[in-house]
């Protein structure tokens, strides 16, 4: 994270001899974090999205350019899985020979290296002071709410030993370096070349997570806003809300153009236009990406369904991130266009929208709307003593806050149950479907209707009759269908002429089923699991 901060000891001479180095606090405890966390992330088995991002990896191992399918034996024409991420993923587990399930799970570690690094940088933006940035991690992690919140994009800390290696957590890390970038442009007024990589850093976001691309450019706009408006009426370039004051004659003054129009109209255009190159260079990269267009994802509302139920019980869930409140409308006291105000008031309005207009795929930023709550309250508590009563008591509910959050909800995050004393909540524990994977070959078809086999086996390189998810490479009503097929052939009713031309139109090799289902007649039971009872058996004459 930060770099390290110099001390002297008395009797140091002119050449540098007497001189110690020590960590940072954001280096020393951030690289505790990312230990503690990394290991915690390894030690919970495949569960929940995971297969699904390991059967990317796959597809693309077996044909680079024209991936099938992530979950079903089809073409994978359009498929958003197939980001700029899971193609570096698949050509690390070519490189290596490492199976896809273990590149998601060697990407979570390199994930959070990316995403504590993007948050020093971010805060160092907003705050120099050195505690700030582990504050706001440590805000992040533990002030949520005290019912559980595990969705792929939120990083509470239980939740972060299941998404680590997702590319949702990816793109997060990258857009707390945008938002840092972003800074830093609209607070030393940087040129063109600065715009076009912050432009392709947007559009690479958008390729990789495109819901985190809308709290990525909403971050962007905050800091873009405010310089829009500055200069037109004529206030400079001054650095965003709590950033060190510039003394004069400093490099970042001497970067600012006295000849430049300010509290003009053209000095404004010029601004905003490169805001526009900005937005335009995003643009650009996401629309030339092969694999497929982010922009036919605008408007999809296959997936809105799943996402409803991120509107319910949401005071449970994030009800501690209001403790953030009394530090925003501080900072929007002090600056009504502070990036964080700015940043929070559209998130909001974002999440709105989509519980209004029925789009619930917007709720999946919620988890991000409550940044700016966390990253204020941190930088109002990394002030220097001697504190007022209304930062003490602040600091007080905020301490409270975390040990519920912590004691609550994410204690079993980083507590193995060996050393539970109390019974905290922990993590999922799927079992390991690597017994029936052992018995099928790559490419083959397995039909199941069960929960955690259908978002489990597909990371194994085998295919599905129907695909859990919804994907664009597949249109939602075949997918309906193939649901139904599903269903047909595992009702106990159906005839051996049905199930036979289910067999036959998917291909069908394998029955995995639960151990409450019927095992047909024509099936052949290979081995079954001694952990869930479920059973494999072979159809369709394998051998």
């Amino acid at each position: 994270m930060a770099g390290w901060r110099r001390r002297v000891s008395l009797g140091a001479t002119a050449s540098g001899f007497g001189r110690l180095w020590r960590p940072s606090p954001c280096l020393l405890l951030g690289g505790a974090f990312w230990l503690v966390m990394s290991l915690a992330y390894w030690r919970v088995p495949i569960c929940c999205d995971f297969g699904q991002h390991a059967a990317v990896v796959e597809r693309l191992k077996d044909d680079l350019l024209h991936p099938a399918h992530p979950m079903a034996d089809l073409p994978g024409d359009g498929s958003a899985y197939y980001s700029p991420y899971a193609v570096a993923q698949a050509l690390l587990a070519e490189g290596t020979g490492l199976a896809g399930w273990q590149v998601v799970k060697v990407s979570g570690p390199l994930n959070l290296l990316v995403l504590l690094t993007g948050i020093a940088r971010f805060v160092r933006v907003l705050t120099p002071r050195p505690w700030a940035p582990v504050l706001a991690l440590f805000a992040m992690v533990l002030l949520w709410g005290t019912r559980m919140a595990w969705w792929s994009g939120y990083l509470g800390l239980m939740s972060m030993t299941g998404n680590l290696g997702y590319p949702s957590t990816f793109g997060i890390a990258l857009m707390f370096w945008a938002w840092a970038w972003a800074g830093t442009a609209a607070g030393e007024r940087r040129g063109v070349p600065t715009h076009l990589g912050l432009g392709a850093l947007c559009g690479l976001i958008l390729l990789i997570h495109p819901i985190t691309s809308v709290a990525a450019v909403i971050g962007v706009t905050a800091f873009a806003l405010p310089q829009v408006a500055r200069a037109l009426r004529g206030g400079g370039t001054a650095e965003p809300q709590g950033a060190p004051a510039e003394p004069q004659g400093s490099p970042k003054g001497a970067q600012r153009s006295p000849a430049e129009p300010q509290g003009s109209p053209k000095g404004a255009l010029k601004v905003a236009s490169l805001w526009v190159l900005t937005g335009l260079t995003a643009l650009v990269v996401a629309t030339t990406w092969p694999y497929f267009n982010p922009l036919t994802l605008v408007g999809d509302q296959s997936v809105d369904w799943i996402h409803r139920q991120l509107y319910t019980d949401m005071p449970e869930r994030f009800w501690l991130a209001a403790l953030g409140l009394p530090a925003l409308y501080w900072r929007w006291l002090k600056d009504r266009k502070d990036p964080l105000v700015v940043m929070f008031a559209l998130d909001c309005a974002v999440v709105g929208y989509g519980w209004l207009s029925g789009h619930y795929t917007y709720g999946r930023i919620l988890g991000l709307t409550l940044v700016p709550l966390q990253f204020a309250l941190a930088i109002e508590l990394a002030a220097a003593r001697p504190w007022g009563t209304r930062r003490a008591a602040l600091a007080g509910a905020t301490a409270l806050g975390a040990f519920t959050g912590f004691f609550q909800i994410q204690a079993g995050a980083v507590v193995p149950r060996t050393l539970d004393p109390v019974g905290f909540a922990q993590p999922p524990r799927w079992p390991d479907y690597g017994w029936a994977a052992a018995h099928m070959d790559r490419g083959d078809v397995v039909l199941t209707d069960s929960y955690r086999p259908m978002r489990s086996v597909p990371a194994f390189g085998v295919n599905l009759v129907a695909p859990a998810w919804p994907d664009a490479s597949l249109a939602e009503s075949a997918r309906n269908r193939r649901l139904d097929e599903v269903r047909r052939y595992l009702d106990p009713a159906s005839t051996p002429a049905e199930r036979a031309a289910v067999v036959e139109r998917y291909h069908v090799r394998w029955l995995l089923l639960a151990p409450e289902q019927r095992l047909p007649p024509e099936a052949v039971a290979v081995t079954w699991s001694p952990r869930t009872g479920e059973i494999l058996a072979r159809v369709g004459g394998v051998a």
